[in-house]
This record gives C-alpha cells, structure tokens and sequence, in this order.
C-alpha cells in the first residue's frame, strides 16, 4: 500500500537553511524511492487551514518512506536544515 509523506512549514526563521536542506534532502528522498507530488504554498485555504508551505510525497509504501526518513542522506538534509524551520512531518498510509 503506498504511503504519503506529508510535511508543512510552520514557520521558517532561515531561508538559506531550508534552501540548503531541500538541495539535499530532494535527491536522497527520490533515490530512496519517493516521487514529490505537491510542493509550495497552498491554492486556497479552507476551515482551519493554514497558509504554510506543505510537500506531500508518494512512496510505494510506509516502510519505504520510513526508510527514506532513517537514512544517512537523509540525515544530512535535516543537518543542514538545523533550527532554520518549524515542520510538521508525517507518514501517511495510502488507501
């Protein structure tokens, strides 16, 4: 069963930060087998919803992304991100 993998910016205090981690953490995420397919503020917001920058990426299936997430690349990524945002990330099962 696939599975998503959702991340939103709650808040970014370092531009350059969340550049260098993306430059990384985009290549180690899609050679672990995840496919980006949306990226970037929303259209439209509706109920509670926030206006913060959200990435959703599909993967064939949880422990795929799990892996994605533990791996060396990875954690290089979030190194270079460091204190340079505020995310709320999760791992969704696909219907």
């Amino acid at each position: 069963m696939s599975a998503y993998w959702v991340s939103c910016y709650r808040e970014i205090s370092d531009p350059d930060k969340v550049a260098a981690y993306a430059a990384l953490a985009a290549p180690a995420l899609e050679a672990a087998g995840g496919t980006f397919v949306a990226r970037g503020l929303p259209a439209k917001t509706y109920e509670a919803g926030l206006e913060q920058r959200t990435t959703v990426i599909l993967f064939p299936d949880v422990e795929t992304a799990l892996a994605a997430h533990d791996s060396p690349a990875y954690a290089e990524a979030l190194e270079a991100l460091g204190d340079g945002a505020v995310r709320d990330m999760r791992i969704v099962p696909g219907v």
